[in-house]
């Protein structure tokens, strides 16, 4: 990780150097172990603050739409994923977009460390590559990084850049094809279960919208949940349907956009299963339209396709 850092430093700072570019996108070290922060380098010497760890979870995309002059950013899989996909809908202008693409094979779950360490406060990390040794007041504990990692790192088969314009590190092997196996799970449940399911899960909800405002791809000027004039939902977090219809509305809006990079549920503070409502459509609309979101720059987004002798049979009532 220290070598993938120095390389990025190395080249934010010609960029900058060379006026490549006015701005770059990356991460510096938090405040606490394994929480890396959004970065804004303007000159090189505050590119010298760009580092590269396994803290690095935020999806830079977030940062990225609009914004004017000529903008670098430091991006792993589903940061890209996320950047093509917000490209193809006119949110990012890619010629002035230069992407620093970095193979990320996870990154590593802070409330995961909680639960193995019994809530004892982590104050330095020791990265070995497979393993990682947390150190605290009286207290060093190894784990493999495979147990650590987020879900959403586990399930992803897009670690490598889709796209990019320098590239930091080596390319890692491709995986093989999801099976969605807990998304199946779901399914298999009747109607009650489910409803069940979602009611106990989302009474959980405070309606901050932290997972909205995580979320690359909710972008648009005013909310329908912020509407008064009609108002489509309520106000107060008590009501359950209302916190199921804001999660809904919500995950339909990223229907056939959304990367899967599990920002919404890292971003939650009550700790919510978010990712199975995305990943259900995410499933969804690679069965009914054979796409995934954000993977390549030429295909067009699941929903702005369409062909007259498309059949679309799961529309048809038999």
């Amino acid at each position: 990780m220290q070598a993938i850092a120095a390389q990025v430093k190395e080249a934010a700072k010609k960029l900058l150097e060379d006026k490549k570019v006015d701005l770059v996108v990356g991460f510096a070290e938090g405040s606490l172990p394994l929480r890396g922060t959004p970065l804004f380098a303007r000159t090189p010497e505050e590119a010298d603050q760009l580092t590269w760890n396994r803290g690095c979870e935020n999806n830079l995309a977030n940062f990225l739409r609009k914004r004017e002059g000529k903008v670098a950013v430091v991006a792993k899989g589903c940061d890209v994923r996320s950047i093509v996909a917000l490209t193809k809908e006119n949110q990012i202008d890619r010629d002035n977009l230069y992407i620093i693409g970095v193979p990320c094979d996870g990154m590593i779950d802070r409330k995961k460390i909680g639960k193995l360490l019994g809530g004892k406060e982590v104050l330095a990390v020791e990265d070995q590559g497979d393993t990682i040794v947390l150190k605290g007041n009286g207290f060093s504990e190894t784990a493999k990084v495979a147990d650590l990692l987020h879900n959403s790192c586990i399930d992803c088969r897009y670690g490598n850049p889709v796209v990019y314009d320098a590239l930091i590190g080596e390319l890692m092997p491709e995986k093989a094809e999801e099976d969605f196996a807990e998304i199946k799970e779901f399914e298999a449940k009747t109607t009650a279960e489910r409803r069940a399911f979602l009611a106990e899960e989302f009474s959980k909800c405070i309606r901050c919208y932290a997972c909205r405002n995580a979320c690359p791809m909710c972008y648009c000027t005013e909310c329908f949940v912020d509407c008064s004039q009609p108002e489509w939902i309520g106000k107060s977090a008590a009501d359950v349907q209302d916190n199921i219809l804001f999660q809904a509305v919500r995950v339909f809006h990223g229907a056939g956009r959304c990367a899967d990079c599990g920002a919404c549920e890292r971003a939650c503070p009550m700790g919510i299963n978010l990712r199975l409502l995305t990943r259900k459509l995410v499933k969804d609309v690679k069965v009914l339209f054979n796409a995934e979101a954000g993977v390549s720059m030429d295909d067009k987004a699941a929903l702005a396709t369409f062909t007259a002798d498309d059949p679309e049979p799961f529309l048809v009532k038999e």
